[in-house]
């Protein structure tokens, strides 16, 4: 099963792509991972993108559709997938299904996760992470068991700076701007299946399955 999953941040892509995961044996494919591997490993796709972070610029579309095809249809490419954080843009889309072309592939499904833009602030405002060991927590659905205190490891909770309102009004701004015109685009493939993702992430994910069971 190869799949896209798009939506604004704090829709649940990540998590609902964990679940994915573990119930149709597919792999998660992050285009973060993917561009901090080529550098680390030096390749030479890593080091051309090497150079334009080391400058502070975005790294070219045609780099990092290098280094997606590698992934997808190299010798260690996995059977199935679902690509996160890419593509962020119609361009990105648009060389990602000339790829698909070349190699004589085809997604199965973009997987658009709707949810209203005042749960989302809701949602992203209420999480929490301890200062410590990094474990995140939601208000909503995951809370600590006792307030602002880790369970895991006692440290302090806090609200990091890209959760709190202003920022992810911007985030959700940047990703109308940028990320948002990828529905339009993929609704005429008639591969766009829109999921309601509102509710807690398990009744989200009973949304998903009934998707991909009709595939």
């Amino acid at each position: 099963m190869k799949l896209i999953m798009l939506g604004p941040p704090g829709a649940g892509k990540g998590t609902q792509a964990q679940k994915i995961c573990n119930d149709y044996n597919t792999v998660q494919i992050s285009t973060g991972d993917i561009l901090r591997a080529e550098v680390s490993n030096g390749t030479e796709l890593g080091q051309k993108a090497k150079s334009y972070m080391d400058k502070g610029d975005l790294v070219p579309d045609e780099v990092i559709l290098g280094m997606m095809e590698k992934k997808l249809f190299g010798e260690d490419a996995p059977e199935g997938y679902i690509l996160d954080g890419f593509p962020r843009t119609v361009p990105q889309a648009v060389g990602l299904d000339e790829l698909f072309n070349e190699h004589d592939a085809e997604l199965d499904a973009i997987i658009l996760m709707e949810v209203d833009r005042e749960v989302i602030i809701e949602r992203l405002t209420a999480r929490r992470t301890c200062k410590n060991c990094k474990k995140v927590y939601n208000l909503l659905f995951m809370p600590p068991e006792e307030d602002g205190v880790c369970d895991e490891c006692g440290g302090e909770l806090i609200q990091r700076d890209d959760d709190k309102e202003e920022t992810v009004k911007n985030r959700l701004k940047v990703y109308e701007e940028e990320t948002a015109p990828l529905v339009d685009y993929y609704s005429g493939t008639g591969k766009l299946e829109r999921v309601d993702s509102h509710g807690t992430p398990e009744e989200v994910y009973e949304n998903i399955k009934e998707v991909l069971e009709s595939l």
